[in-house]
């Protein structure tokens, strides 16, 4: 009797998930990727149950008795990076369509409105909650400035609101920033490509794409000199140099490099998934995956010691090469979204047995829920870890991990699914009925299908399928 009970209790709650998750994913979905965006979120989450209780002094913060371990946790911080090569994919992916093969141009008015409806109502309502509930020092006058900067998407910009209030959300600035920015950089590479021959469109984007690759690396690098000098100028007085730095670097720059390997990746794919592309370039992928799986993994490995040996410096002698050493906040981001970009290429065209864990469908669910996940985990797991300080500051470190994997289990993945039923999704249906209201009624097949429903970072942002093209040159 009891096991049947059991079994009818999960039966239940495996119907709740899949009626609470109707229409997520649909036909269209790039599955694998649902399943990397998890992957991202569970890389965050497991970064902050090993350094949050060292940050709280709970555990010896120099603590090494397992380094090759200690640096696959510490690593976890850049499941963000990973957020950032999937948005830069998805949500370039039309404009590569368009670009490449003259499909319509996306509307710039439908991808806004996705971004606002997507975003605004569950990070504001996010925001003011955790204000309320935790850090209620922000309801007081001399902090409304700082709390402005959280509401206008701008909390990178300033050392008084990075990773302030809730760490997790300066990089939803960076996102918030990329989509502002994205249709107009889009726009900005048609105008060149679309003036050069078909043949050469391939090319000539990559070409821009690499110019971008290369403005992320000079505004990281300029931006941390200035910022290190206050009192040295460049051709513009200070004050305005200042404004200059506060749009295009803030206080750890705006990591366009990582969106643009993202886009590079969405422009392959575009390619070599069309139709009027050779078979040939599909199966040299399809043979090459194995090796670019396993070489991504191998630069993420390295990856992962050098950044630790940047943390606890001489544990891993050869990352302690001066030359190394220095160059590793120019050059880290960009090996690390290079590293990640191979593991998506092999993912995109690699066999089934490649694909079939990321497209498991509980890691798929948790993908649909990351941009929730992503903003609550940590002030949740807060409250588990200082409650539990006695005990946990005790208990053998496998042990205390245990324990917050099995409270992120039983209350913040739940928490977090309730928060995107309530939250997230009715954003979302009224962000589609109002795309599909303003669409012109003479012409309903114009109208965009809310498919190819992959998330594309932290937020959960929808990539959508464009109309055909009738005649001209096509994130959502």
């Amino acid at each position: 009797m009891a096991r049947t009970g059991h079994s009818k209790f999960i039966m239940v709650i495996g119907e709740w998930i899949r009626k609470g998750s109707e229409d997520f994913p649909k036909q269209n979905t790039i599955a694998i990727l649902d399943g990397v965006r998890a992957f991202a979120c569970l890389l965050v989450i497991w970064y902050h149950i090993y350094q949050t209780p060292r940050n709280l002094h709970i555990w010896d913060p120099q603590s090494s008795t397992h380094p090759l371990l200690d640096s696959f946790l510490y690593f976890g911080k850049y499941g963000v990076t990973l957020f950032f090569v999937l948005s830069g994919f998805l949500l370039f992916m039309p404009y590569a369509k368009a670009l490449l093969f003259e499909k319509t141009w996306p509307s710039v008015r439908q991808f806004y409105l996705r971004r606002v409806f997507r975003i605004i109502p569950a990070y504001y309502l996010s925001l003011i909650l955790i204000v309320l509930l935790f850090q209620q020092q922000y309801l007081q006058p001399q902090h409304w400035n700082e709390l402005a900067l959280f509401f206008t998407f701008l909390m990178d910009s300033s050392y008084a609101t990075f990773k302030q209030l809730n760490p997790p959300f300066w990089t939803l600035a960076i996102e918030w920033q990329y989509y502002m920015l994205l249709p107009l950089l889009a726009l900005g590479i048609r105008l060149l490509v679309w003036r050069v021959k078909q043949e050469h469109r391939l090319p000539t984007t990559v070409a821009c794409l690499l110019a971008v690759i290369a403005w992320g690396l000079l505004s990281r690098y300029f931006g941390l000199y200035y910022m290190q000098h206050p009192s040295e100028t460049f051709l513009v007085p200070r004050s305005i140099l200042n404004g200059i730095l506060f749009l295009t670097y803030n206080v750890s720059g705006k990591y366009l490099e990582d969106f643009s390997v993202g886009m590079l990746l969405s422009l392959c794919f575009v390619y070599a998934q069309h139709p009027s592309i050779s078979q040939k370039v599909r199966a040299t992928l399809q043979k090459l995956s194995p090796w670019l799986w396993g070489v991504g993994l191998l630069c993420l490995l390295t990856m992962m010691l050098w950044n630790y040996n940047q943390k606890y410096v001489n544990t891993w002698p050869l990352f302690s090469n001066p030359i190394l050493f220095e160059h590793y906040y120019l050059l880290g981001e960009l090996c690390f979204s290079l590293s990640f970009g191979l593991c998506i290429l092999a993912l995109l065209f690699g066999p089934t047995r490649l694909k079939r864990p990321f497209e498991w469908f509980p890691l798929r669910w948790l993908g649909m829920i990351s941009f929730s996940l992503y903003m609550w985990h940590l002030p949740l797991l807060l409250v588990f870890i200082q409650g539990g300080q006695p005990l946990l500051g005790a208990w053998p470190h496998l042990l205390a991990y245990s324990a917050c994997w099995l409270w992120v289990l039983v209350v913040i993945i739940p928490f977090c699914f309730l928060f995107f039923i309530l939250v997230e999704r009715p954003g979302m249906k009224f962000a589609e009925r109002f795309n599909r209201h303003k669409a012109h009624p003479a012409t309903p097949a114009a109208a965009p299908s809310p498919t190819l429903l992959a998330n594309d970072s932290p937020g959960g942002n929808k990539v959508c399928r464009q109309p055909k093209a009738t005649t001209r040159a096509n994130t959502a």
